[in-house]
């Protein structure tokens, strides 16, 4: 039986979610256990030899060569910013609690995407995902408004979703730049390269062990599996059969499967108000992407 693209482009977006969804989970286990760098250390350098074993056997180490220095260039400087994002993204896994509330608050990264692509890219947003960007900031609000005075006014990690936010739209927008030019695997490796040399780093420079338990391990390994190279690889490919609008509506899921996986696997159950809030922040992203979706559309025509 054979499938069409489109259908191939969607059932790739889903397998990226659900994997993307349980590294919330592996990666909250393994913190628990391990510091940041130690767990740095070993997610990005696993998840780097099973992107690396993959591309040897599609044979794709020859697409290096065909880059131009400016995509080297870019490279580099998607690197440092996959470390200053990834870094604050899993210091937000690490300090909240249940990792549905960071998933959820999580889903304001298409916000900033969506205003860099606006002022670097000169893309225009229609109407729908203005007020969509509108519903996800609020719902981000009300799940980090703890009510207290300035000082302490959020829950605490929320400043770390923020960061990360930030750059990840950053990154997001180089690649739509550069995307033609530089294939997802070379991409994949890059950022588990960067990552693996700033886990080093900082291992070394802390003066932390390598040492971990076995538990720790084998939710890293699988975490890593799922992580550094099935979620960012099979995304990538995704984009080749659908277009980014699309695979957006299916990643706007994304916190529903981390919902339930937090109650199986912690017993973690966001209070109502947090669950109030993280489904106006996926009405909002799903608004944003159908907004998105009708703009890609009227152009295609």
């Amino acid at each position: 039986m054979k499938i069409s693209k489109s259908l191939k482009g969607y059932l790739l977006a889903l397998v990226s979610v659900i994997a993307v969804s349980n590294v919330y989970l592996f990666s909250k286990v393994a913190l628990k256990e391990v510091s940041l760098p130690q767990f740095g250390f070993y997610w990005f350098g696993f998840g780097l030899v099973w992107i690396l074993v993959f591309a040897f056997v599609r044979k794709d180490f020859y697409k290096f060569k065909e880059l131009s220095r400016k995509c080297y260039g870019a490279l580099f400087v998607l690197g440092i910013f996959e470390v200053i994002g990834t870094y604050f993204f899993f210091k937000a896994i690490a300090t909240i609690p249940n990792p549905t509330i960071v998933s959820f608050i999580g889903n304001i990264a298409p916000v900033f995407t969506i205003s860099l692509s606006f002022l670097i890219l000169k893309e225009r947003f229609n109407s729908l995902e203005f007020w969509g960007i509108l519903l996800t900031l609020s719902g981000a609000f009300i799940i980090s408004y703890k009510g207290n005075g300035m000082a302490d006014m959020f829950i605490e990690g929320a400043q770390y979703i923020l960061y990360s936010s930030v750059f990840g739209a950053i990154n997001a927008v180089i690649i739509k730049m550069k995307i033609k030019k530089i294939h997802p695997i070379v991409l994949t490796i890059n950022r588990s390269f960067f990552m693996l040399i700033f886990s080093l780093l900082a291992v070394y420079y802390l003066q932390e062990t390598l040492i971990v338990s076995k538990k720790a391990m084998m939710n890293i390994v699988v975490g890593s599996l799922l992580g550094p190279f099935l979620t960012v690889i099979v995304g990538y490919f995704a984009l080749q059969f659908i277009p980014l609008s699309r695979k957006a509506i299916i990643m706007s899921t994304r916190g529903l499967f981390v919902l339930v996986g937090s109650y199986l696997y912690f017993g973690k159950f966001p209070t109502a108000i947090a669950l109030l809030g993280g489904m106006v922040t996926i009405v909002g992203v799903l608004m944003i992407a159908f907004g998105k979706s009708k703009t890609t559309n009227s152009t295609i025509e």
